[in-house]
């Protein structure tokens, strides 16, 4: 019997906790065994190290003052120990990852503009090295008008730091130091409005595929290694045209075969399948379900023949069998309680 183990970091605005632990029982194709693991203020997002370190966004009330950062836990055991509380104040962050290469934690901070990044030490804690503040014009939308609003900070395959800003409209790649500090290399600004979200890179074919969340489309990105620069190739949309109700697109995973492109829309509460064209380029091919409301995100478990998305709205997690020929997902067990769910991975 093979029990693959997800963590789920959720809001804590009605039932949630903080971080839960679901399993998926990989003979019987079913989610079970809910299980808080680590009490958090709204960790949105969490990320796990090799090391069995959890990397977590919090959101507290201190002093009558709105702190926001991260916690990180040895999650050895369960409950996870927390051992460092990386906070301060003013909002959380939207996105949290570990670097293993690098040995580093980013975060992109949605409410304050800043990406931010951390050494870990040896004991798993972390130690802050460098913060960036995105300046520039921002887009049309509402949403945009407050500022700046980078939502995602990652490694590319050929290991730069890409980072996404929704209220500016860009696509920034930087170089790293050996002393953790980031160097701009490129700056891409798309279409005005599209609210750029989270990018994924396919070393094989030098493309990258982002999100827009405010457009609800997804845009397919010719990489130059070389000068670090992106080019702007295909734009597709994640919803039918007739949809004409509220939409964000969310999250966007590709399969190891990069062969096929997954996004989640919130409003249109479906996943989005496109498959891959020899140029790189996008065609859709199924539109299905989340059988929820609000998926923040979803992914694969590790040999990528099962689907976990998880709705926000709905206090529920779905579960797909995914065809790796085709593609395609279909449905094979819906309405398996977890609350608030804003994010998903399977565990290290």
């Amino acid at each position: 019997m093979m029990i693959e183990k997800f963590l789920v970091g959720t809001y804590t605005k009605h039932q949630s906790q903080g971080i839960y632990q679901i399993e998926l029982d990989t003979d019987k194709k079913e989610l079970q065994n809910a299980e808080l693991v680590a009490k958090a203020g709204s960790p949105t997002y969490v990320a796990e190290s090799k090391a069995h370190k959890v990397y977590a966004i919090d959101k507290e009330l201190k002093n009558d003052k709105t702190v926001g950062g991260l916690l990180a836990f040895d999650s050895a055991n369960i409950p996870f120990k927390e051992i460092q509380d990386v906070t301060e104040e003013g909002s959380s962050p939207a996105y949290v990852t570990v670097d293993e290469l690098h040995q580093n934690v980013y975060t992109a901070n949605y409410h304050t503009g800043n990406v931010h990044v951390f050494k870990i030490n040896d004991d798993g804690t972390l130690t802050e090295t460098d913060r960036i503040h995105d300046i520039g014009e921002v887009g049309p939308r509402p949403e945009q008008a407050s500022g700046p609003h980078p939502h995602y900070i990652d490694l590319t395959y050929d290991n730069r730091i890409a980072v996404c800003d929704l209220g500016l409209d860009k696509v920034y790649l930087y170089d790293l130091s050996d002393q953790g500090k980031l160097h701009l290399v490129s700056e891409t600004t798309m279409e005005p409005g599209f609210g750029p979200r989270h990018i994924q890179f396919v070393e094989k074919t030098g493309k990258a595929y982002l999100v827009g969340e405010l457009s609800s489309k997804l845009a397919v990105l010719d990489y130059n290694e070389e000068t670090g620069e992106l080019a702007v190739q295909q734009i597709v949309s994640t919803i039918p045209a007739e949809w004409t109700s509220h939409n964000g697109a969310a999250a966007i995973r590709i399969s190891n075969d990069n062969r096929f492109v997954y996004v989640s829309n919130r409003g249109n509460d479906s996943l989005a399948v496109f498959e891959i064209q020899e140029d790189g380029n996008v065609k859709l091919i199924q539109l299905i379900s989340i059988e929820g409301e609000f998926p923040r995100d979803f992914t694969f478990n590790s040999d990528q023949k099962f689907v976990v998305a998880v709705n926000q709205n709905t206090n529920n997690a779905t579960l797909y069998q995914r065809n790796v020929d085709t593609g395609k997902l279909a449905m094979i067990q819906k309405g398996f309680s977890v609350p608030e769910g804003t994010c998903v991975m399977l565990r290290k």
